[in-house]
């Protein structure tokens, strides 16, 4: 193997996801939420409870936005510190992926293509520059699944007591990341992995260990919550897990297949080697590691499909897995010269990148999106044309250019965001804007919003958690309603003219709306004509003066 394909997969990380990080706004609402969330947590010090816009959110455990908070005190509150933790734990997701598949097949190239693979799956490249909570959870799945894997094949006692401890360790982190699942999901592959390998003897023995240790280790952080916060639990046990994952009602409810068509999609640019890694393992499942990745992608991948509420990223555990079967069958296809399924898959990407190349070209003719931007069209058709080459390439010399598409996917995550039409980015990432006014808005003495999104995105980029909200609760209904400081942080439409006639005698007022439609260009009649207005698309700021005495 090339001494240099670590070097080379390095340099695409740092050049394709990790520098462009800096250069496009925070879309809403996850990113800006988990901005203010880490922000506030700077400002307050308050670490154990989570807080959005100075008000309770117990959505999600505190722990999965510690990282972002460190990343934020070192790289400063801005873009790049924002997205520092989701690249950071992508890039050791691939670490671990790369390290298990060298234990599993001491085979350099199977190593190597794993961890290119995992790093090239549209949706975990995607995520690597995404400030959400998803990567994190993610790494701490592949950790304790890393580390069951470890303990299964460790060779002495000392050996599986470390795996078994780190497995603990995993879990407690990846709980209070994002809650229970993370100790649901190694039990869904042990359990059934030690059954059929006749070795639950050895879980009885070896499991205790792991459970006392996810438990001491995320114990203090759940006795501070219980102590500061006694109504946590009961909200998040019962809405987040529960409700979720069986309620009619649920948030995102898709069908039971949602998942399938979804898999393939993500996995681009490798969807089609999904079919004969399947075939492969199904084939092998035997043999006691093939089973264990089969397991690993298998079992989650039903459990989320189960659940009522649905979300393209909760299959994100899914893909180390997959990288790790992709990658055994495609070292056998390369060393037998079975060249088929790499000739299709290219084929594929030359036929999506042609076609997307050629709906840019019917779109800006007929109905345009981009007006007076060549530098974001040139960006599009130069991914769209990186497909096709790259594509053309697997099709032709699948033996010499099986990697290419990867090169394709990167150009993709790395250019894409910071290509986008600006009345998308005037409506998905208003913090840009929102930068424009800074000064008058951090000035004023009242800050408005009418979208929560965009309200979070203000209250990162002001620094202030202070924004009431204009006609628009979200999911900050149980904060506002069952708390004390909730009282007069939400104001509707029969409010407020009585609520901004009050702030103007106290001092000035700014206001962020997001304008969608003609219930929201109503709200923005309701206020002030005196107000100075600066609109860009879906996004306008008003300054609204101090009421003269």
């Amino acid at each position: 193997m090339n001494r240099l394909a670590y070097p080379k997969l390095l340099a695409a990380f740092v050049l394709c996801i990790l520098l462009p990080m800096g250069f496009h706004g925070l879309w809403i609402p996850d990113e800006s939420r988990n901005a203010q969330i880490t922000q506030a947590m700077l400002q307050t010090g308050d670490w154990v409870s989570p807080h959005l816009l100075g008000l309770r959110y117990f959505e999600k455990p505190t722990g999965g936005y510690w990282l972002t908070a460190i990343s934020q005190a070192v790289f400063g509150q801005n873009l790049f510190g924002v997205r520092f933790a989701s690249a950071l734990v992508s890039a050791l997701s691939t670490l671990l992926v790369i390290l298990v598949a060298r234990r599993l097949w001491n085979d350099p190239r199977r190593t190597w293509t794993a961890g290119l693979l995992y790093m090239s799956f549209g949706l975990i490249a995607g995520q690597a520059g995404y400030a959400n909570l998803d990567p994190q959870f993610t790494l701490c799945v592949n950790l304790s699944l890393v580390a069951l894997w470890y303990a299964f094949d460790a060779a002495t006692t000392r050996g599986r007591l470390a795996a078994w401890s780190l497995l603990g360790a995993a879990c407690a982190f990846g709980f209070m990341t994002k809650g229970f699942l993370a100790f649901l999901l190694p039990v869904l592959i042990g359990l059934p992995y030690a059954v059929l390998q006749r070795r639950f003897g050895e879980l009885l023995r070896y499991g205790p260990l792991a459970v006392l240790v996810a438990a001491a280790v995320s114990a203090p952080w759940v006795l501070m919550i219980h102590a500061r916060e006694p109504d946590f639990w009961n909200f998040f046990f019962w809405h987040e897990h529960i409700r979720r994952f069986a309620a009619e009602d649920a948030q995102h409810t898709r069908p039971f297949w949602f998942f399938v068509p979804l898999l393939f999609a993500s996995a681009l640019p490798w969807a089609v080697l999904i079919l004969p890694a399947l075939r492969d393992g199904f084939k092998g499942w035997r043999q006691s590691k093939t089973l264990f990745v089969l397991l690993w992608l298998v079992m989650p991948f039903l459990f989320f499909s189960l659940a009522k509420g649905k979300l393209p990223t909760y299959i994100m555990p899914c893909f180390a897995p997959l990288a790790l079967l992709i990658a055994d069958c495609l070292g056998r296809a390369l060393q037998n010269r079975r060249l088929l399924a790499l000739r299709l898959n290219g084929a594929l990407n030359l036929l999506l990148g042609s076609g997307a190349l050629a709906g840019l070209l019917v779109m800006q003719a007929r109905h345009p999106q981009y007006h007076d931007e060549l530098p974001s069209v040139l960006m599009i058709a130069l991914v769209c044309i990186a497909w096709v080459v790259t594509g053309l390439l697997q099709l032709l010399r699948p033996t010499r250019f099986w990697a290419a598409p990867a090169l394709a996917v990167w150009l993709l995550v790395a250019l894409v965001p910071n290509a986008m039409p600006n009345k998308l980015i005037g409506s998905k990432m208003p913090d840009q804007f929102i930068a424009e006014h800074l000064d008058a808005l951090s000035e004023s003495h009242k800050l408005l919003s009418n979208d929560l999104g965009a309200a979070t995105a203000l209250a990162w980029r002001t620094g202030r958690s202070d924004v009431t909200l204009f006609n628009t609760v979200g999911e900050l209904k149980y904060g506002l309603r069952n708390y004390p400081e909730g009282q007069g942080r939400s104001v509707g439409n029969d409010e407020i003219r009585a609520w901004i006639d009050q702030a103007r005698t106290e001092g000035s007022v700014g206001v962020v709306m997001r304008v969608n439609s003609a219930d929201d260009e109503a709200e923005l009649a309701m206020l002030p004509s005196d107000a100075v207005s600066y609109r860009q698309n879906h996004i306008v700021v008003l300054l609204i003066p101090q009421a003269k005495p």
